[in-house]
């Protein structure tokens, strides 16, 4: 009789063979992202839910990112990661608008769009620890965005630009490194890395910087000695 696992006891138990030490670095991504996937529904595409990774997770991960200097901004452009929320899992709905859909709570669609297109809802903002009341409109959609949790500029100046078209398309629209959030917070983030900014809700900095890492070793980017050393420092202390 075949038998199935929850999706936290497929983690746990990733978890348990990494720090066992029969896997590690790439090996232990390669295998946790399969694991993941064999899950039954959990389709490729689908942008709810996150499995975020567990701090033993992201320090393997760390381990396995290289270390090197910012490499210079110079080519980047919003356009080489593909049109803004493009569509890429086919599903009728832009990927804003899925991620609003999978963050906000008792959010209404506007009438009309097939349950795409978020009217209004509420945000338990995770970078200030607020919640903020979404409303679709001229003057106010901006006070929710979406965040590239690894910034899209700090992606290329680490690796991205190396990727095909292809690659850079789906860090831009890859669910695991996108967040509803704050705007005038996202907006002071810019595309900073951990060791120049943090959210300032220190309560979600340990999953803030295992995301980070996560999508580092997914696209294989690397991070720089201040970033490494900003990121360690907090994982350390969620353990």
């Amino acid at each position: 009789m075949k038998t199935t696992c929850s999706l936290a006891k497929v983690l746990t138990a990733a978890t348990a063979m990494m720090l066992s030490g029969s896997l590690v670095g790439c090996d232990a991504a390669a295998t946790a992202l399969e694991v993941i996937e064999s899950v039954p529904g959990i389709a490729a595409g689908t942008p709810a839910p996150i499995a975020t990774a567990s701090t033993a997770d992201a320090l393997v991960q760390l381990g396995s990112i290289p270390v090197k200097g910012r490499a210079p901004e110079t080519g980047y452009n919003r356009d080489e990661f593909g049109p803004a929320w493009a569509d890429v899992d086919r599903n009728g709905c832009d990927t804003r608008n899925d991620i609003l859909a999978r963050d906000l709570i008792n959010e209404a669609f506007k009438p009309g769009t097939n349950n795409c297109v978020v009217a209004t809802g509420t945000l338990a903002d995770k970078y200030t620890g607020t919640t903020i009341n979404f409303i679709r409109g001229q003057d106010t959609s901006s006070d929710v965005q979406i965040d590239h949790i690894v910034a899209l500029s700090d992606a290329w100046q680490k690796g991205a630009q190396q990727l095909s078209a292809v690659k850079r398309r789906e860090l831009a629209n890859d669910p695991l490194n996108l967040m509803a959030a704050d705007g005038p917070t996202n907006g002071a983030k810019g595309d900073k890395d951990a060791a120049t900014w943090l959210p300032p809700n220190e309560g979600f900095r340990c999953e803030y910087v295992e995301r980070q890492t996560a999508v580092k070793s997914k696209y294989q980017l690397w991070v720089t000695q201040a970033e490494h050393d900003a990121i360690i420092g907090i994982l350390q202390r969620c353990v």
